[in-house]
């Protein structure tokens, strides 16, 4: 149950960076996205809190930050057309096996 939270943590951790993007553009500031990402910063937050009870607090805190970092760069290439080049790709690549590493090892 602890990384079953953890990976939600991790999901909602794509939230806020979404929302804050949305949340500002050539029409102003729009208030309901800026709301979407304090929302899922709170759910986040609470949710790695509940996974460091049992997970070690340096093990939780890279896989949830890397669970965050590789969501938040996939929906930039799927939603927001950034760059898709190998190299990226390679390096988030090392992201995931960090991760599934630590998940390994605890």
């Amino acid at each position: 149950m602890d990384w079953l939270a953890l990976l939600l943590a991790g999901v909602f951790e794509w939230g806020w960076p979404v929302g804050l993007k949305l949340g500002q553009g050539a029409g102003g500031t729009h208030w309901r996205w800026i709301g979407f990402a304090i929302v899922c910063v709170l759910a986040s937050g609470a949710l790695l809190l509940y996974a460091q009870l049992t997970i070690p607090i340096g093990t939780a805190y890279a896989a949830w930050t890397g669970i965050g970092a590789v969501g938040t760069f996939v929906l930039g290439i799927l939603v927001f057309k950034e760059p898709a080049r190998l190299a990226r790709f390679f390096y988030i690549g090392l992201i995931v096996a960090g991760i599934l590493g630590l998940k390994l090892v605890a």
